[in-house]
């Protein structure tokens, strides 16, 4: 029994200490100023776009041939600095209401601000190809600024 009795203080005893010295190291903690992250790179704009493979006709689904043939074709051309490709699963909503899901692909482009006009232009004549080649609903598109160094 007294065993236990020690056990229980000494067992008291910690806690206290870890719960006296809590509120102090939640202080210091909120008074730090977080520092800024070094500000890296140039002002770039990061494009993805995302490519569905299922046809709305009911056609076969676009091959990983057919798309990396579209993107030697379409994309490569207009930029040449470098692209990534990766595999997906998508899901979406279409035209009738119907979920959809299917592979899919997601192309991050990366250009510098300064080239964003020109840049805009050439993602919406990819984006329209591949709807007219694949019989697409659509290819989703988004837009971030991004600070890039290679």
């Amino acid at each position: 029994m007294r065993t236990h009795s020690l056990r229980n203080r000494s067992a008291l005893a910690v806690a206290g200490l870890l719960l006296a010295g809590a509120p102090t190291a939640y202080t210091a903690l909120a008074d730090e100023q977080p520092s800024a992250a070094p500000t890296r790179g140039k002002p770039y704009i990061e494009t993805r776009l995302l490519f569905g493979t299922a046809r709305p006709d009911g056609g076969p689904a676009v091959t990983d041939r057919q798309f990396m043939a579209f993107v030697d074709k379409e994309v490569t051309p207009d930029f040449p600095d470098g692209l990534t490709v990766q595999n997906a699963r998508g899901q979406w909503r279409d035209a009738h209401g119907v979920i959809e899901k299917e592979r899919s692909y997601v192309l991050t482009l990366l250009y510098p601000e300064s080239a964003a006009k020109v840049s805009d232009r050439k993602v919406e004549e990819i984006r329209r190809a591949y709807e007219k080649a694949f019989a697409q609903e659509s290819v989703g598109r988004v837009d971030d600024r991004a600070q890039v160094d290679f």
